[in-house]
């Protein structure tokens, strides 16, 4: 008899509680989540098949890189800090009527962006109000408790609107040179934050999930890291010294290798959850090399580096992210099932096929279609599985005010 060991169900005889207005909007992972995963799917798919429904100012490849990182990837960021900082600081960030105001926001400046022409400009000014109410959000409730360890988390989101205006503001003036020091820049302060949650949650999910299990979360180096990366994407965005940045770069990934093989990733692969996340981390590790490697003189080709750092990277990453916290946040247990074991399979495939695309061989456009429809699939199978779940109170039936405060950085 086959035993299923990877099936999420529901207490027998239990009927799901009804959607609400209160439990999608209690905390800032259940419509971020649902609303950037979805869009990441659209995005790639307008690109490969219809690029001529993005406008100018935005337009083709512009808007796709735009939108990979700022409406995609940040975008799932936002979710994230929205809901850990209550965890760190026992405070709440935004909920209920503004945390949906905030995502009209990020909507209207997504149909805006998209739309171009006179609709740009306004969509520019909200989507970069996105980020900066994001940043104070989570700004008052770490200094409201001092909580000095979580001072660069406003800090990272207020640089990411300022990249993203930056970004908007050279495409607007087709300033090109300007416009792709915004995107190398943006993609590197996103590194900043992607290794700084990386660092604190990868060790920690592992120690919880697999008995016994002590790791390094190597607190040190951790800093170094960052500090290194900030380094990058300042030079970066000044477009000076690019061989101290290539070996900034080279640094911190050198430095995250260190960190993957201190925590061990061998004694998880039984947990896709937990392995997930050392692959992203190695991908990551590797999209910041390659820049450091293209920053130093090595012919490395833009489109290959951003890739391998956002889709082995940062994309990988979030799949792990947004299937493990919304478990942990939404009262369930920590295991996979079918469907979010699919999802992995899909993004690893779309993954691969787009690092093939750039293999000049017959079937390369071939690839790069195929890679654009798994990806799409990996997004959409996360949030027609996710959402049901996303719009309802938590599983075990606690209250919202008990998840801050009560709970460490593993549930964000």
């Amino acid at each position: 008899m086959p035993v299923e060991l990877l099936r999420i169900e529901e207490p027998a005889g239990a009927a799901l509680p009804a959607p609400s207005f209160a439990a999608t909007f209690e905390l800032g992972f259940r419509p971020l989540y649902a609303l950037g995963m979805a869009w990441a799917g659209v995005v790639v798919m307008i690109w490969v098949f219809a690029p001529g429904l993005a406008h100018a100012p935005l337009a083709g490849v512009l808007w796709h890189a735009h939108e990979m990182l700022w409406g995609f990837v940040a975008t799932i960021a936002v979710g994230f800090l929205l809901t850990a900082v209550p965890n760190w600081t026992g405070l709440p960030t935004l909920r209920g009527g503004p945390l949906a105001a905030l995502c009209l926001v990020w909507l209207l400046a997504r149909a805006g962006l998209l739309a171009g022409g006179p609709w740009f400009e306004p969509a520019a000014v909200l989507d970069v109000a996105f980020f900066a109410v994001a940043a104070v959000a989570c700004a008052w409730p770490i200094l409201k408790t001092r909580n000095r360890r979580n001072l660069g988390v406003p800090l990272l989101l207020l640089g990411l609107g300022a990249s993203d205006a930056a970004f908007l503001w050279a495409a607007r003036s087709a300033a090109f040179p300007e416009l792709w020091r915004a995107l190398h820049a943006g993609l590197l302060l996103m590194a900043v934050v992607a290794a700084l949650i990386g660092r604190r949650v990868i060790p920690f999910f592992a120690m919880r999930a697999v008995p016994g299990l002590q790791l390094n979360v190597a607190a040190a180096s951790g800093v170094v890291n960052l500090a290194l990366l900030v380094l990058a994407a300042g030079l970066q965005m000044l477009g000076r010294w690019p061989a101290l940045e290539g070996l900034a770069l080279l640094g911190s990934a050198g430095i995250m290798l260190t960190h993957l093989w201190r925590w061990k990733p061998w004694r998880v692969l039984h947990q896709p959850l937990l392995w997930i996340l050392d692959l992203g981390y190695a991908g990551l590790a590797g999209g910041l090399a390659a820049r450091g490697a293209q920053a130093l003189g090595a012919p490395v080709p833009d489109s290959l580096w951003i890739h391998l750092l956002a889709v082995c990277g940062f994309a990988v990453l979030i799949i792990g992210m947004v299937t493990r916290t919304s478990l942990g946040h939404l009262g369930r247990a920590l295991r996979l099932d079918r469907w979010s074991l699919l999802s992995y399979g899909l993004l690893l495939a779309a993954a691969l096929l787009r690092l093939l695309a750039f293999v000049p061989w017959p079937a390369q456009v071939a690839a790069l279609q195929a890679s654009a429809v798994l990806w799409t699939l990996a997004c959409w199978v996360f949030v027609l599985r996710y959402l049901p779940w996303l719009v309802r109170p938590r599983a075990d039936r606690a209250p919202a005010a008990g998840i801050a405060g009560k709970r460490g950085p593993a549930r964000g």
